[in-house]
């Protein structure tokens, strides 16, 4: 994994703060969400913010392998970085009374920082790519 290239699609991520975190359970069934924070630690993680929907940290629960898309479709230009969820922590809670939203689904109630340990970094477009590493 480049350490130049991490911080150049970290640096995409929080230009347009439009990330993908495709995630899966223990049987391999897929799920994807859409987050808005994009950083990189200090310890070169990436960390990944949202109000992620109970799928997400369910799947992270029983399977920790991660992609995290960044992707500018204007430029067809972007990244999947793919690794491993070291740690999922929760920032804020909400105190869940909304009574006009009662009627709806239930929505998402903490917003939560996924920790990930970057293995492999692969270009991400819609034109013709190859997979190998960058």
């Amino acid at each position: 994994m480049n350490p130049r290239v991490l911080q150049e699609a970290v640096s995409l991520g929080q230009k347009l703060r439009h990330i993908f975190v495709a995630t899966s359970d223990r049987s391999g069934l897929p799920h994807v969400a859409a987050a808005s924070q994009l950083a990189l630690s200090p310890e070169g993680r990436v960390e990944v913010g949202a109000w992620f929907c109970p799928g997400t940290v369910a799947n992270l629960q029983e399977n920790k392998r991660i992609s995290v898309v960044i992707w500018n479709p204007k430029k067809d230009l972007g990244f999947q970085l793919l690794g491993e969820t070291e740690k999922v922590e929760e920032l804020a809670i909400m105190d869940g009374y909304a009574p006009e939203e009662e009627k709806g689904p239930p929505l998402p109630q903490i917003k939560r920082q996924l920790t990930v340990r970057v293995e492999k970094i692969i270009d991400f477009r819609h034109a013709p790519h190859s997979d190998r590493e960058e």
